[in-house]
């Protein structure tokens, strides 16, 4: 998606240790413009016709899973990393190590909002080493969902998290794929 990728290298920055930093318009300020856009383009590439939930790990990626749901005309459910005293009955759950974080968390979904009878599309704004992306799918099979695809705004693919993603047979979309990131900036995935 070319609007992405432009957004990227005008904006996006290299911190030490390839941290993508793209926080100015994709995770703590949203442009929503962009983010309507991403989710067009996410509703094309996917036969969403089916697709009954839309599923993202918390934070980040709220913003764009809502803004995809909304487009979809379907729910959206986060995945949370801390279990809540709200949170009653039975959980799906899967353990991740969080790159951002550089630590284990458990991402949780309540058994009363995911059923086996959905048609899951998961959304997330980032892509790194996929932890949560896989995270996501064992808790989509553990609900013994269908899970229609993943689709993702920005991929780190130095880091291979979506190649070993791609090698399991999920529809991974991402729609800027960053293959490079140093002090000459950005090289992107055809």
């Amino acid at each position: 998606m070319e609007l992405l990728k432009q957004r990227v290298r005008e904006e996006g920055r290299i911190l030490p240790g390839n941290i993508v930093k793209v926080d100015g318009f994709l995770n703590h300020r949203i442009d929503t413009k962009l983010m309507r856009e991403i989710a067009k383009e996410f509703k094309r590439r996917f036969d969403t016709s089916g697709v009954t939930i839309v599923l993202t790990a918390e934070a980040s990626g709220i913003a764009l899973a809502t803004i995809c749901a909304e487009e979809l005309g379907v729910p959206m459910i986060f995945a949370k990393k801390a279990k809540s005293d709200n949170i009653e009955g039975g959980l799906y759950q899967s353990d991740i190590f969080s790159y951002t974080y550089k630590k284990k968390v458990t991402l949780l979904v309540s058994k009363d909002w995911l059923k086996s009878t959905d048609k899951v599309l998961i959304v997330d704004d980032f892509m790194a080493n996929g932890e949560a992306m896989r995270g996501l799918c064992d808790i989509v099979r553990g609900a013994g969902a269908e899970l229609v695809g993943i689709g993702v705004a920005v991929e780190k693919g130095f880091q291979h998290g979506g190649d070993r993603i791609r090698e399991a047979g999920i529809n991974l979309q991402s729609l800027c794929i960053i293959d490079q990131a140093d002090e000459n900036g950005f090289v992107f995935r055809d």
